[in-house]
């Protein structure tokens, strides 16, 4: 339990997930009023997030719900994975990949169901890192302490010795209050440079000032 350890987010992380409009341009096509798919999927987006609805669950919801025939809600649900999936951050990925043997290595993200399936077929992280654990297969989202909690011990690891890396600053107050060392990730090259500092220095002792 004394292993040095990473533990990364996905979206907005290993995955570049900027905002595309895709939810505004429905509501176009649909003549709804802005806000109104949101407003009316809340709840399943919610479910969907920490597993207490099924994918097909979800698919007949968003018909029923915004009124779509079988092709258009095929192509909502198409249109909502692509924003999702985003692209990868080829850089950091490559640099993760070369991290493997040095330290341990996971995954720690806010999910939604059918998301390991569809990142294990187009980015392979389940071949990148050691462990993902996500929100929807534990039915606990960040900043709740016990997905870090779930996140280490998938990992066999202790907090102290780990460095969360996430894009939204609070989970990453969250991740820090559990015990970990976190950073907020702004780009690559400050990333890289606060896991290769962790690396170097081995588990947090008390009392040190952190770096990054």
């Amino acid at each position: 339990m004394t292993a040095t350890c990473v533990i990364l987010d996905i979206g907005g992380v290993l995955e570049i997930t900027p905002e595309t409009g895709w939810v505004q341009r429905w509501e176009e096509r649909l003549e709804l009023p802005l806000g109104t798919v949101h407003e009316r999927m809340r709840d399943v987006w919610q479910a969907g997030r920490v597993g207490s609805i099924s994918e097909r669950e979800v698919h007949e919801q968003v018909a029923a719900r915004l009124g779509l025939d079988a092709p258009q809600a095929e192509a909502f649900m198409a249109d909502l994975w692509a924003a999702y999936l985003g692209t990868p951050n080829g850089e950091l990925i490559d640099y993760v990949r070369g991290l493997r043997g040095s330290c341990r290595l996971g995954i720690l993200s806010n999910s939604f169901v059918g998301a390991r399936e569809r990142e294990t077929a187009r980015y392979h992280f389940d071949e990148l890192v050691e462990q993902i654990v996500y929100s929807h297969e534990i039915g606990i989202e960040k900043p709740d302490p016990r997905a870090f909690d779930a996140a280490c011990a998938s990992l066999e690891v202790r907090p102290e010795s780990c460095l969360f890396i996430d894009d939204v600053a609070a989970n990453v107050a969250a991740a820090q209050a559990a015990g970990m060392q976190a950073h907020l990730f702004q780009d690559n090259a400050r990333t890289i440079t606060r896991i290769a500092a962790h690396l170097d220095v081995g588990p947090f002792v008390p009392g040190r000032v952190p770096l990054g």
